[in-house]
């Protein structure tokens, strides 16, 4: 059986490779969306912090044989940790400054982390085991689906719808938007929104952070794996809206469906894709699809 003249089994399988690929650029970009929509910061550190997080995940099982289940949970928590390092140490002195002086900052972070990181464990790579749980695939008839990337799938869209619910539907988040329109009538209600906004970058940070524990079983973890997919997030973000939590989330699955598809029709536009549909819709709506006209 043929789908456009090309076997099915090869169609369905781009299909897959592009919401494994979508589920990671929206989980990454709403880390972004969070930050940028709630601190006003373009964190240019993200891919690193993605890249610590997969690092997190490989030294807790080579040195102290801990599990990926429990580094899901621990390799987050110390890496949005390293966030709220940041944003006390760096970040918070920067709010009230242009955003183009918080990207030069996150730049330079970046290139600091990836340079002592490729120092140290080089620029080969190393392997992470999937689990044994999630070893295999099963057969759906018209395919076979690796168990472990229907697990990132489901993992990411839960991480991402659960995220824009919190912020969006919540008190917590009505907080934290408030805080950041307006954080002296929120600090006379007794909020300390300098902390909620620390927390917000850690928490921003930790995101990735689980981004790149996902992502350690099917791709090398090396120093320079966030520096070769953050530009397509920033791509991905741009697209959805700067600041637009749902948008990044659905223009994420969306665009790593289309270059999928991509693949298939033709592989030479595949790395581009991405940044032709950017500039186009920049040029019909410069806030993005989801973005709100300044």
């Amino acid at each position: 059986m043929e789908i456009f003249g090309i076997p099915h089994q090869a169609f369905m399988g781009q299909i897959l490779l592009g919401l494994v690929n979508g589920a990671f650029y929206a989980m990454l970009s709403l880390g972004l969306a969070v930050i940028f929509g709630l601190l006003g910061v373009v964190n240019f550190a993200h891919g690193t912090l993605y890249m610590l997080g997969a690092f997190a995940a490989w030294i807790l099982l080579d040195k102290f044989g801990v599990n990926y289940w429990v580094s899901l949970l621990v390799a987050p928590l110390i890496v949005g940790a390293l966030g709220v390092v940041i944003e006390r140490l760096f970040l918070r002195h920067l709010y009230k400054l242009d955003p183009l002086y918080g990207l030069l900052l996150t730049f330079g972070l970046t290139l600091i982390f990836e340079g002592v990181f490729r120092e140290i464990y080089g620029a080969s790579g190393q392997s992470y085991p999937v689990p044994e749980l999630l070893q295999g695939a099963t057969d759906l008839g018209f395919m076979f689906l690796p168990n472990y990337r229907a697990w990132v799938v489901f993992a990411s869209l839960t991480v991402c719808f659960g995220t824009w619910y919190l912020i969006e539907r919540t008190r917590l988040g009505a907080y934290l938007r408030a805080g950041t329109e307006n954080s002296a009538l929120v600090q006379t209600f007794g909020v300390n929104v300098p902390m909620m906004v620390m927390l917000t970058y850690g928490a921003g940070a930790a995101l990735a952070a689980l981004a790149g524990v996902l992502a350690a079983p099917i791709i090398q973890v090396s120093p320079m794996m966030g520096s070769n997919l953050i530009i397509v997030v920033f791509a991905v973000v741009v697209i959805g809206g700067m600041g637009s939590i749902m948008g990044s989330i659905l223009t994420g699955l969306a665009l790593g469906v289309v270059e999928g598809m991509t693949r298939v029709f033709y592989p030479e536009a595949s790395n581009i894709v991405v940044f032709v549909i950017m500039v186009l819709v920049l040029m019909v709506r410069p806030a993005g699809l989801f973005g709100k006209e300044a």
